[in-house]
């Protein structure tokens, strides 16, 4: 009895080290975060001119993820090499494919979020 007792308790401590290697050696899916970076020229960061209570502010992001704006009003994007979807304080969201640059002179989106995809 003792002897079928070790093993059973032997085999629950092999499967656990084996299901801990497995977890700790395999990429675990999306796991992307957007970074907010420093602009550089040269570089084709995502890049939005943006503006909010006489405040006015240039902001570069690099990375797929999804990240609060902060209700800003946007006036200007640059999107780089990112495919970028923005959400807005109207509960809309607005894909802008790569390559894209986009001014919002009389009416600027307020912005809640931003996502690169």
């Amino acid at each position: 009895m003792i002897s079928h007792a070790k093993r059973v308790a032997r085999s629950v401590t092999v499967a656990f080290a084996a299901a801990a290697a497995f977890t700790m050696t395999v990429p675990s899916g999306n796991a992307f975060a957007i970074d907010h970076v420093q602009c550089r020229g040269g570089e084709n960061f995502l890049k939005i001119w943006s503006h909010s209570g006489g405040r006015q502010s240039v902001d570069c992001y690099a990375n797929r993820g999804k990240t609060s704006f902060g209700g800003w009003w946007v006036d200007k994007i640059s999107t780089g090499n990112n495919d970028l979807i923005y959400y807005d304080a109207n509960g809309d969201s607005v894909k802008i494919e790569r390559w894209r640059e986009i001014t919002f002179p009389n009416r600027p989106p307020k912005v809640n979020a931003i996502e690169i995809l």
